[in-house]
């Protein structure tokens, strides 16, 4: 009888490895305080909270678990429980939100890293999400075209996509940072997007930032709202080899410096429905200028200032 426990067990043992597990994780302190006012949370203390999750993510890799990260919203999780009419104070509801971020792709997988460097991409994935949410929102408001009934969402959106992957090409291989800020009335939309291009002109990038930042874009072709994409390129500079000849940006008290990145940018043409290229002018001027505050900021030794690309327009028009 003992052995057919045993043996039970460690069938159980077997399906459990292939059970992927998804586990939320309440990030922020503010989020976590939150979610202390229902009586079902059993923690009080974030500190103590990350440790006994960072134990159970190694338990769960000692069983050769499968584990994804969720970034745990608590304001997002009440308004989930409101549009579903479920009690926001059970384990079960909490469950059933966690399934639902996880159904949207949001998750980031553990593999042995530290909270430490797993927090951000998880934070990063969340942005990323509540972007994409708010673009697709704001294309499907836009409706379709009043002359040939073509549904400008979706141009906007197949346009963006060209303009981004027009921009990547222009800038070739090497590791690119872009930053896409379109100001849509009540709706704000700010996202960034990592990307790491062979020579051979393959893309390294996470799908949901792409779609993030495509998005974002769509939204401020089709509504015609101010904004632009600011992209900076990694050069190498500091670690070119011995002999190599390097280039040199000027810093404001006339010093050089090694040039590490460079920085183009491109704003929003209502009228072209496109970007159009910033001049190396325009491109300090934006990039030394606090958002908030609109005072000049110091610029940053050894990055250079350059303009746009020239994309080439992919024809026809958005509106009839």
């Amino acid at each position: 009888m003992a052995h057919t426990r045993s043996r039970k067990r460690s069938r159980r043992r077997i399906l459990r490895r292939e059970a992927p597990s998804i586990v939320p994780v309440l990030a922020d302190e503010a989020h976590f305080a939150r979610m202390r006012t229902y009586g079902s949370f059993a923690f009080d203390d974030h500190r103590s909270y990350l440790r006994q999750l960072e134990g159970l993510l190694r338990s769960l890799t000692a069983d050769h678990v499968h584990t994804r990260l969720a970034l745990f919203d608590a304001v997002d999780y009440e308004l989930f429980c409101q549009e579903q009419a479920l009690d926001p104070d059970t384990a079960a509801s909490r469950s059933r939100y966690v399934a639902e971020v996880a159904a949207a792709g949001t998750t980031v997988p553990y593999g042995g890293q530290t909270l430490g460097r797993l927090l951000p991409e998880l934070r990063d994935a969340h942005a990323c999400r509540l972007t994409w949410q708010t673009g697709v929102e704001i294309l499907a408001r836009v409706g379709s075209c009043g002359r040939c009934g073509s549904d400008i969402g979706r141009a906007a959106f197949d346009r963006a996509a060209r303009a981004v992957s027009a921009v990547l090409d222009a800038a070739g291989s090497g590791v690119h940072h872009l930053v896409a800020s379109v100001a849509v009335a009540g709706s704000p939309l700010v996202t960034s997007l990592d990307v790491r291009r062979t020579g051979e002109g393959a893309f390294d990038a996470h799908e949901s930032a792409v779609l993030a930042l495509t998005t974002a874009l769509a939204a401020g072709i089709a509504t015609g709202s101010d904004g632009g994409l600011v992209l900076r390129t990694e050069t190498g500079g500091p670690r070119a080899e011995a002999g190599e000849a390097t280039t040199a940006a000027v810093g404001t008290g006339g010093e050089k410096h090694a040039v590490r990145d460079v920085v183009r940018g491109w704003q929003l043409d209502a009228s072209a429905c496109w970007l159009r290229p910033l001049s190396a002018a325009e491109v300090f001027a934006a990039y030394c200028t606090d958002p908030a505050t609109k005072e000049p900021v110091a610029p940053e030794p050894g990055v250079e200032h350059a303009p746009g690309h020239d994309l080439p327009h992919p024809g026809g028009e958005l509106h009839c």
